[in-house]
């Protein structure tokens, strides 16, 4: 029988304030005149996974806990206006926010308000049990519930992806998703030895293969039977870069896109590359994503992004 949703994410819901700024770091001054001005949406890591799936025609589900008060209006919406099915479970702290400090060069600061979640917070088993039950994948984001997620999601038979983003290799949070996915995405950025890091990653857990991510370095693939990290070349963005949020999203649902078209590791990463690139050329006050045709346009004539 076939599944209802190609991929379930859990969690990474939130609202983002963005405010692009002259440099960074930003200097300290007594106030600064900033354009093209400071803006409130929805999309964090969660939402913009969902949002490149569903862009690049994957059956995508999304679950997280939201607050009941305007931010988690504005998810509700998110996910409305980008055709993304969406349940949502009340979050009693209320919906998770960050500012995002974006600089020239389009990188970002992002200040996470920690305020939000609680120990108690834990997503409905059923729910889990029964989207699990309708899907071929889940991709997990690392917030608190669903590390409590995981098992449930292992006894439903799907295989499991998660992001464990700026990951120093060390901090024993990051763990349960490292060792519970099927396949792992990691930044190189708080790495002191990425080989070493991820050979630990799939000697310890179940992981058949882990990425990291080293942005305009491109990305590095090793699987169980390799000797070293094959390296993946980044590609040379569709326009001019603006803004990074969300390029390791984007990175993570083109890779998954690959994967669940049953395309080898190696081409999952470069369409990985390409949606990764593409979100770089887009304003993070801007939802959107790459899609289908243009990466696989893109992937098939060898050219870098596409629009």
């Amino acid at each position: 029988m076939s599944s209802a949703y190609d991929v379930l994410v859990l969690g990474g819901s939130g609202v983002d304030t963005i405010v692009y700024v002259p440099e960074l770091p930003l200097p300290y001054a007594d106030s600064y005149m900033i354009r093209p001005g400071i803006e409130t949406r929805a999309g964090q890591t969660g939402d913009f996974v969902a949002l490149g799936l569903r862009s690049l025609g994957l059956r995508t589900h999304h679950l997280d806990m939201i607050g009941d008060d305007p931010s988690g209006d504005l998810i509700r919406a998110f996910h409305r206006d980008h055709g993304i099915d969406f349940t949502d479970v009340l979050l009693p702290g209320g919906t998770k926010r960050a500012v995002n400090l974006v600089g020239p060069d389009g990188r970002r600061l992002s200040l996470y308000d920690d305020s939000r979640s609680q120990e108690s917070d834990r997503l409905p088993e059923s729910t889990v049990r029964a989207l699990a039950a309708a899907s071929r994948h889940a991709h997990v984001s690392i917030t608190h519930p669903c590390a409590h997620a995981l098992p449930l999601l292992h006894e439903a038979g799907v295989t499991v992806s998660t992001d464990l983003h700026d990951w120093d290799g060390e901090n024993p949070y990051h763990e349960p998703f490292a060792h519970g996915a099927d396949l792992v995405f990691v930044s190189t950025t708080a790495l002191a030895d990425p080989p070493a890091v991820m050979r630990r990653v799939l000697e310890r857990g179940r992981a058949e293969a882990v990425v990291a991510t080293a942005g305009a370095e491109g990305s590095y693939l090793l699987t169980r039977d390799a000797e070293a990290p094959l390296h993946v070349p980044a590609v040379t963005p569709p326009g001019p870069v603006v803004d990074s949020n969300g390029a390791g999203d984007a990175y993570a649902a083109g890779f998954l896109f690959g994967r669940l078209s049953g395309e080898p590791l190696e081409r999952c990463a470069r369409y990985g590359a390409i949606a990764g690139a593409f979100a770089c050329t887009v304003p993070a006050t801007v939802g959107a994503a790459v899609g289908r045709d243009a990466l696989l346009a893109a992937a098939s004539a060898g050219t870098e992004g596409g629009a």
